[in-house]
């Protein structure tokens, strides 16, 4: 019998929902899959019907990880943005050793390495660290922002108010992207395809867009007036706590905030071009951030017809 492949955060969070973008993709492959869940609800008992085996447990609680992690062929790692990182970095590793996994999938943010300008992204370089000591086959996602992160972003003021009211500076300010549905096909891939290069990171973006042409894109796919209204980090972080983030993400995000407005992207930067791992691994071309709209118009203010 095959060994199933773990899935953590596989019913899907506030992020891009990689976890249940990718236990629906290898299960529609006939890949068996055991879905590492916090909570039992509707989410994981879609999953249940679909054919994924649901283990209940905790990032950081070492038990269940080691239940979850035994039998297992493979391991997919995506840690919310809260704080624990490291802390179920080593939890994870261990519980891979032990079990004899020889694959693992880490998700982790586009710039990796001690100097990057979060402290999520330092963690981040720390634990692709601690996954190679361990020896089970460890190979890095490096995905940049989400288009969900976006969509979450903008409905704060988009559907009311007509407004993206956020801390990005000017309209020239260029941010990477990608779906989160396109990162979690290339995590099928390169969990569920041949042979993998261990230690080696695959960047993910698949769009390069200005902040003009993210509000020109909205004001198109919903039809209608979208204006953008800058905002300061600290009017940010209040809205951020009003809507319950955490303060591990509200700092990740502040810190990435200012980054993106000092670093001056230049679009046709070689560094910030469309990752080819999307179509040589994952197997499709990126979605277009307005094909991403138009999947979601209704909850981004669409008038009604």
């Amino acid at each position: 019998m095959t060994k199933p492949i773990l899935v953590t955060s596989a019913a899907g969070g506030r992020q891009g929902k990689t976890g249940r973008h990718l236990s629906e993709m290898l299960l529609a492959r006939g890949v068996p899959v055991r879905a590492f869940v916090h909570t039992i609800d509707e989410r994981s008992e879609r999953l249940h019907a679909l054919g994924a085996e649901i283990v209940q447990g905790d990032f950081l609680d070492i038990r269940s990880v080691q239940r979850a992690v035994q039998g297992t062929s493979a391991i997919y790692f995506a840690y919310p943005v809260q704080d624990g990182l490291l802390d179920a970095t080593a939890a994870m590793a261990l519980a891979g050793r032990e079990a004899g996994v020889s694959r693992l999938v880490n998700l982790v943010m586009l710039q990796s390495s001690p100097d990057a300008p979060t402290p999520r992204m330092r963690q981040n370089y720390l634990s692709e660290q601690v996954f190679e000591w361990a020896g089970i086959g460890a190979a890095h996602i490096r995905a940049t922002i989400f288009y969900e992160n976006v969509a979450a972003l903008v409905r704060q003021s988009l559907p009311a108010q007509g407004a993206v009211r956020l801390p990005w500076g000017g309209e020239n300010t260029v941010l990477p992207l990608v779906a989160g549905e396109d990162v979690a096909r290339v995590a099928a891939g390169l969990l569920a395809g041949g042979e993998l290069k261990t230690g080696t990171a695959y960047p993910l973006i698949g769009a390069t867009l200005s902040l003009k042409e993210i509000v020109a894109t909205f004001a198109l796919v919903l039809g209608r007036d979208v204006r953008y209204e800058e905002i300061s980090d600290d009017e940010w972080r209040q809205v951020a706590r009003a809507r319950d983030y955490n303060p591990h993400a509200i700092e990740h995000l502040s810190s990435l905030w200012r980054a993106i407005r000092s670093a001056a992207i230049d679009p046709k930067d070689p560094r910030y071009a469309v990752s080819s791992t999307l179509e040589t691994i994952g197997g499709a071309a990126p979605k277009t951030f307005e094909a991403f709209v138009r999947e979601r118009r209704g909850e981004l203010g669409a008038p009604k017809a």
